[in-house]
């Protein structure tokens, strides 16, 4: 998607046909989507799944042809001879459809959705639950705008930034808060917090947090084995939280000898800060091919963790 300019308004009719369509599509880790298309059955596309889900191959004459019209119209259509393919992704949560990058995704400007992003959004629909609805909130490292979308569903009246440094993201968020009718999303380029002002009631954030040898924006988390920028992002929002305001972080956490070396580090930070916080693993065991990589040669696992803090009033 690199060098391309997408039409947003487009895209958005785009996403609208997909609905109307019925579409469904839940995506995959990596490993598991290589391993589903390299069946021989599944060189080609056969439907919309398989063009806007599994980022197939297809012929012009297995869509509808409004589509390809869209598509071609928004700027998401690759096309080499008799193969064309789609420069996006279509994924639900719920009834919801986010565009993001397509498989596989090797760009520098990269939108990331994958079984990450429903996991944090799960947490997250949890704490909204008793959570006092919020003035202004922002998602931080918002990528496609997921957890940004769903602040400003369950909350209409809240000012709800998605907050990212990529371009592209912002483009995806904006028309994704479109397709969702949340009219109260502003899609803000911000590295952190640095070019928004003010403070804020809610402070979220899905983080990149993995020790990436090619150090791409989307994936690369920085030192302390992935977890740098996730104690950036703590720092930071503990920093910018009205009195009585939350943060909630959806992180993975390399684990070394039983260490959780990220809670050690802000735990001090959190108690000086905070009137009350919890921090949870919800998965004790993700990306496990991750450990064969550079980096992680001490690492026995990586743990999907949750943490909630409300500063002190």
């Amino acid at each position: 998607m690199t060098a391309t300019i997408i039409d947003t308004d487009a895209l958005l009719a785009l996403g609208q046909a997909l609905q109307h369509a019925g579409y469904q599509f839940t995506t995959v880790t990596p490993a598991t989507h290589r391993r589903v298309n390299g069946r021989l059955e599944n060189a080609w596309a056969q439907d919309l799944r398989g063009v806007f889900g599994w980022s197939r191959p297809f012929r012009k004459e297995t869509l509808p042809a409004e589509i390809v019209t869209l598509m071609r119209r928004a700027g998401v259509l690759a096309e080499d001879g008799d193969a064309l393919r789609s420069r996006v992704r279509a994924s639900n949560i719920g009834t919801r459809l986010y565009f993001h990058s397509a498989f596989p995704t090797h760009a520098e400007d990269a939108v990331f959705f994958g079984p990450d992003t429903y996991r944090y959004v799960s947490a997250l629909k949890r704490a909204m639950e008793d959570l006092a609805p919020p003035r202004r909130a922002v998602d931080i490292g918002a990528g496609g705008g997921p957890g940004a979308i769903e602040v400003a569903a369950w909350f209409p009246q809240t000012k709800t930034f998605a907050a990212d440094i990529n371009d592209r993201a912002l483009e995806l968020a904006g028309v994704n808060a479109r397709l969702a009718g949340a009219s109260n999303v502003q899609a803000r380029h911000s590295d952190l917090l640095k070019d928004l002002e003010g403070e804020f009631d809610l402070v979220l954030s899905n983080p990149p947090f993995i020790l990436d040898r090619d150090k791409l924006r989307y994936r690369h988390g920085g030192d302390m084995r992935g977890a740098g920028l996730s104690l950036q992002i703590v720092e930071s929002a503990l920093h910018r939280l009205r009195a009585g305001g939350t943060l909630l972080l959806y992180t993975g956490i390399a684990i070394v000898d039983g260490r959780d070396e990220f809670l050690e580090t802000i735990r001090p930070w959190l108690d000086a800060a905070c009137d009350t916080w919890t921090y949870e693993e919800l998965d004790p065991d993700i990306f496990g091919g991750q450990l064969d990589c550079e980096g992680y040669e001490e690492v026995e696992r990586i743990a999907a963790v949750w943490l909630r803090a409300t500063k002190r009033a």
